[in-house]
Formats: structure tokens, C-alpha cells, sequence
């Protein structure tokens, strides 16, 4: 379909779950529990802030953001994080995205050199992976480094060959984890950024699920970066209203870090143009300074999850995640299981070998995501509480 590297490209992981239900018939009324699509209320600050700056979309927004917006964002990456006042300079350390994925794209781009100590660059990226990694790394000509997660569901990095970390770039690490929900503590993202510092590359922080979390706040990059070494260097995090506020059709985020780096982010994205029009960024900064309905959120997939265990709970391969919004479930066979789900309740869910890559290729099970499948916790609680226990009901009669 692409030419050229971009042959490469994995296929799209709901490309490859159409293929594989299209000719399946569902065994009742579909209920689709395969996408992660936040929905909810539009807080009302968000619909008066649109209206009141309504008048502005007939001006070109300025690339960097208002200067309300940046105040925002920096104000709450500074509360989120426990950050001091110099750590995030509003003019110099941030940047509004029109979606977070937008910033995940394009990032590969501005770090990548056609060469690193003689060969290919390398980014590295977890095994199983959000799509748009791996599609990054390749349009931007660096080779993708696919590192299976362990029992924790984390990549370990440290473990690499010392001549692939030389031609390291940069370093993508989700927490919470898409798909599987796994949090990095302190100790992780230090190991993480020593190594970075050792071998020259940038950390990609993905970080859009870090205020929906259960048991205890995720630390995040910065503020792991800044105790570290009282810097954002070689740092890139990302962030999004999709996720904190369940505002996906908002397209808001923020990319934060570096001040040399942003500087040439914001330099490479004048040339494509991807400005947040200003009442965009005017609704976006009021829902960057309220927790109220961030609170409200996150108690509402505490109830999805609290049901979810309830209900699925004394299977073998069940297991909380630490943030996030997806159950990460252990069913032995994740495609068997999706199109046993959807012959005979029609229920859709997403195998979680289709979000990961066989390390040994022609050996399916060698793909980390293989026994797994990804159910997004994103509907209304009753239909999430019945149709769980309809899962549980069909997973238990076996083939």
C-alpha cells in the first residue's frame, strides 16, 4: 500500500480485527469493548469556553499556544508532577497538540539523524505497542526496536546489546501502559533516564493515562527527571485531554520537556501547521485547571474496574492494572477468545497479539500479546456490568 520504508508498516490493529470478524456472524446485539473512545459529559466550562471565544476561529491560532494556554498547561504539569516554578517555564517547555498522537508522530522526526556511530538510528519501543510508535519510527527513517515487556509489563531496556543502545534515538515508554496497565516507579524511569544520559537519546514519555489510575498515583517522567538531575534534558512527555477529561473529539494535548528540543518541535511543526484553534485552547486550559472532573472521571472507572473484578475476578488470568482504562486479560488464545466472544455473544474485544510483534517470526506464541485480550472499559457502567458477565459466562464453557 506505501512505498518505499513506509512498506514496512505494521497493519493497524483494527484493520486486522475487521479481517478477522468480517465474515463472522455476531451471536447477539454487538456490544464493541474493543475501542478506547472516552465517553462522558462535556463538562459545561468546556462548552461555555468554546462559546465565549467562538469569535476567535476566524483567526489563525499562533503554533505555540495562547498565552492563557501555556500558563495552564505549565501550571498544571508543575501541580500534577510536584514540580517547583522554574522546572516548567510556560514559554519555553511546553507545547499544544491537536491530539497527543499528533506529538507521538511527529517526535521521531526531530531527534533522528541519518546516521548514529556508523549505522542505522534506533528508537526503542515495548512489545505489545500503541500503532503509532511504530509507524513513527519508520516514516522517520530510524529502525524499530521491539522490546518484549516482562512479568511487570514493562520493557527492560538496560538488557539491550550495548551496540544497539549506541545507535539509540530515543526510547518510548507508555505508564499507565496501553494495553496492559502497568505503572514505572521512580526507579524505573531513573534507570531509564541514566541510560539515556549514558547513550545519548530522548525519552518519549507517553503519558496519557496518568490521571486515571486506582491504588496510587503514577510518579510520571518529570517529575522522576527533574529529583534526577534538576533538568528536563533529553526528555519529551505527553499528555492528553482525551484520556484526563474524556474529551477526545476536543484533539487536545500537551507535548512538555527539553527546552532545546521543543524549540525544535515547535520549529518542525510551523512547517505542517497543526495550530489548536483558539477556542480550542481557551476550553482546553479551563479543563487543564479543574480536578473536579478529573476526580469524577477517574471514580467512574474505578466502578468499571471494581465491577470488572467482581465479575472476572476468580479467573486465573485476571488482573487489576495499576491505571489506565483497559483490562489486559490472560485467556490463553486471544484471537480464539475474540471470535469465540463475538460467535457467540457479540461482543468485540481486541486480541492482544494484534497490538504486538512474534519475536521469533512464524511463532505465533511468541508474541507477547498472544494470550491476551484488550477490553476498553469505556461504556456506561450497566452495559460494561452485563456484558462482562456474559464474557465470563461464554469464557468459562471452554472451545
Amino acid at each position: 500500500m506505501f512505498p518505499g520504508r513506509l512498506a514496512e508498516l505494521p497493519p493497524s490493529s483494527f484493520a486486522m480485527l475487521a479481517a478477522l470478524l468480517e465474515n463472522e456472524k455476531p451471536g447477539a446485539v454487538p456490544v464493541n469493548l474493543s475501542v478506547g473512545d472516552p465517553r462522558g459529559a462535556v463538562p459545561g466550562f468546556v462548552t461555555d469556553a468554546l462559546a465565549k471565544h467562538a469569535h476567535q476561529f476566524g483567526e489563525y491560532p499562533p503554533i505555540n499556544g495562547t498565552a492563557d494556554w501555556r500558563e495552564a498547561a505549565a501550571g498544571w504539569l508543575r501541580s500534577r508532577f510536584g514540580l517547583p516554578a522554574n522546572a516548567v517555564d510556560p514559554d519555553t517547555n511546553v507545547l499544544p497538540l491537536s491530539g497527543t498522537r499528533e506529538g507521538l508522530f511527529l517526535a521521531p522526526f526531530i531527534v533522528t539523524p541519518e546516521t548514529k556511530v556508523g549505522g542505522r538510528p534506533a528508537i526503542l519501543l515495548p512489545n505489545p505497542f500503541y500503532q503509532c510508535y511504530a509507524a513513527a519510527i519508520l516514516a522517520s527513517g530510524a529502525e524499530p526496536v521491539f522490546v518484549a515487556t516482562g512479568a511487570d509489563f514493562l520493557p527492560d531496556y538496560t538488557a539491550l546489546p550495548k551496540a544497539v543502545l549506541a545507535r539509540t534515538v530515543a526510547a518510548y515508554l507508555c505508564s499507565p501502559s496501553n494495553p496492559e496497565g502497568a505503572t514505572a516507579d521512580d526507579a524505573y524511569w531513573r534507570a531509564l533516564f541514566a541510560l539515556a544520559d549514558e547513550y545519548d537519546f530522548t525519552v518519549f514519555a507517553d503519558e496519557c493515562y496518568a490521571d486515571i489510575y486506582f491504588d496510587s498515583r503514577p510518579i510520571g517522567a518529570l517529575a522522576a527527571r527533574w529529583a534526577q538531575s534538576g533538568t528536563l534534558d533529553r526528555l519529551l512527555t505527553f499528555h492528553s485531554l482525551s484520556k484526563r477529561s474524556g474529551l477526545p473529539g476536543l484533539r487536545s494535548g500537551i507535548v512538555a520537556g527539553d527546552a532545546r528540543l521543543m524549540a525544535t518541535f515547535r520549529q518542525f511543526r510551523n512547517y505542517a501547521g497543526p495550530q489548536m484553534p483558539m477556542p480550542l485552547m481557551a476550553a482546553s486550559a479551563a479543563a487543564w485547571r479543574d480536578e473536579a472532573h478529573v476526580t469524577a472521571n477517574r471514580a467512574m472507572y474505578t466502578e468499571r474496574f471494581i465491577a470488572a473484578l467482581r465479575l472476572l475476578g476468580n479467573r486465573t488470568g485476571f488482573r487489576m492494572p495499576d491505571g489506565g482504562f483497559f483490562l489486559w486479560l490472560d485467556v490463553g488464545d486471544g484471537v480464539a477468545a475474540t471470535l469465540k466472544l463475538w460467535r457467540e455473544g457479540g461482543i468485540r474485544v481486541l486480541p492482544g497479539a494484534y497490538m504486538g510483534r512474534e519475536t521469533e517470526p512464524g511463532k505465533p506464541q511468541s508474541n507477547p500479546g498472544f494470550s491476551f485480550i484488550r477490553i476498553a472499559l469505556v461504556s456506561d457502567l450497566s452495559t460494561i456490568e452485563a456484558t462482562l458477565a456474559r464474557m465470563g459466562e461464554f469464557l468459562s464453557r471452554g472451545a
